[in-house]
């Protein structure tokens, strides 16, 4: 059996002098035993016709939303049944209307109402590349999940030399394999994740908080179920919409946190603590208002149960991924916790700098597998950090099979 066979991949073929170069990537995507389904703009019928990919696919080719009589919706079918869907040449106005939600056009209209993930490989003039405008939309689509096979540096078309030549089809067939491999990455697996500040009340109307927003975490469950994961997320107070597929538990305190935790652990194959968890809780809640009047309180506190720590001695096969977030000697006091909580990965994260930590959609963090790796922070959004987490939390549950 070929590696793709049963995969529906669409191709969306734009405007752009390396359109040519898209026919020899139908043809390694057939030949690999994909069911490829091609859509074009206007302008990318004007480099090589329907007719070419016609004849490589075996499908027809569509190319306006009025193009198949026997479907009133393509945008919605054609999206409907894709695995994947591929964007090549990507020029810097697909790519703009990508990132701005235009639809006016069958392409830019599907993409709009795509459920699967979307792979672009840019082709552009240089400046066109690297303008702002360019890189920021570009920025924002990553943030929304969608992955980049990156242009190389060579000749272009219009005479200069510089980034912006599209990837080599064989290239970006490797993506596209790499892409679906882990679009089932996590078939059959049952991932628990929690997300969110946890609330300690101090009466009924104050409690101590964080300023954790649950991003990590929502991200998290969202990437996992896109990978056909069986997603539990257990959430504190939240203002997020629970991800499409995902079993959503709403917590409010730690204890109900553990709760909620022990009582899904069982058949779980990965735990996931992107929690901001409190390490601290009133001694006592008051069951009344605490009145100013009486003057400034006394609280008293005591520890707040450390989660992770306490369910890694009845976690049975299940792996443990934890969060530190911290503020100084980030990746030194990451490994003290990966070893202190005997846990499979934990990823570092540090929350005091600009751009990165709580709400926001970039972090400063790294994942660490031991005491002995040796890592840095990088920057990245919070998409990509998710996958980076649950690639590597696939490598290690393939490894245990």
């Amino acid at each position: 059996m070929s590696d793709l066979a049963g995969k529906k991949v669409l191709l969306g073929v734009c405007g752009g002098i390396s359109a040519y170069k898209v026919a020899e990537l139908a043809r390694l995507l057939v030949k690999a035993g994909a069911d490829v389904k091609v859509m074009m703009t206007e302008s990318g019928q004007k480099f090589v016709t329907p007719l070419t990919f016609r004849t490589l696919t075996g499908n027809p080719v569509a190319t306006t939303l009025w193009s198949d009589p026997g479907s009133p919706f393509p945008h919605i079918s054609m999206s409907d049944e894709a695995d994947l869907i591929v964007v090549a040449p990507a020029t810097a106005n697909i790519i703009a209307k990508m990132a701005g939600g235009v639809a006016d056009d069958l392409l830019s209209t599907t993409l709009l109402a795509v459920k699967s993930p979307v792979l672009v490989a840019p082709a552009m003039n240089t400046r066109m590349y690297l303008h702002p405008a360019t890189r920021d939309n570009m920025r924002t689509l990553r943030q929304r999940g969608v992955v980049f096979v990156e242009p190389g540096d060579g000749s272009l078309a219009c005479g200069d030399d510089g980034l912006g030549r599209m990837a080599e089809p064989s290239q970006i067939f490797e993506a596209v394999t790499r892409e679906l491999e882990r679009s089932r990455a996590l078939e059959g697996r049952t991932v628990v994740i929690t997300a969110g500040p946890t609330r300690e009340h101090l009466d009924p109307v104050r409690f101590i908080s964080n300023p954790s927003t649950g991003k990590m975490g929502h991200t998290l469950a969202d990437r996992a179920a896109k990978r056909a994961a069986d997603v539990v997320l257990i959430s504190g107070p939240t203002e997020l919409d629970c991800p499409a597929g995902v079993t959503l538990v709403r917590v409010v305190s730690a204890d109900d946190m553990s709760k909620a935790v022990k009582e899904n652990l069982p058949g779980a194959d990965v735990l996931v603590m992107a929690a901001a968890v409190a390490d601290f809780k009133p001694a006592a809640v008051s069951p009344t208002k605490i009145k100013k009047t009486d003057g400034i309180p006394e609280i008293d506190f005591v520890p707040a149960e450390d989660i992770l720590k306490s369910v890694s001695k009845s976690r049975g096969n299940c792996l443990l991924v934890g969060f530190a977030a911290e503020t100084d000697n980030v990746i030194l006091n990451a490994k003290a916790k990966l070893v202190a909580k005997k846990l499979d990965l934990i990823v570092a994260n540090q929350v005091d700098s600009p751009g990165t930590g709580f709400g926001t959609d970039t972090d400063l963090a790294a994942v660490i597998a031991s005491e002995s790796d040796d890592v840095r922070l990088s920057m990245i959004s919070k998409v990509e950090l998710a996958d980076w987490i649950l690639d590597r939390i696939s490598d290690l549950l393939s490894v245990s099979r």
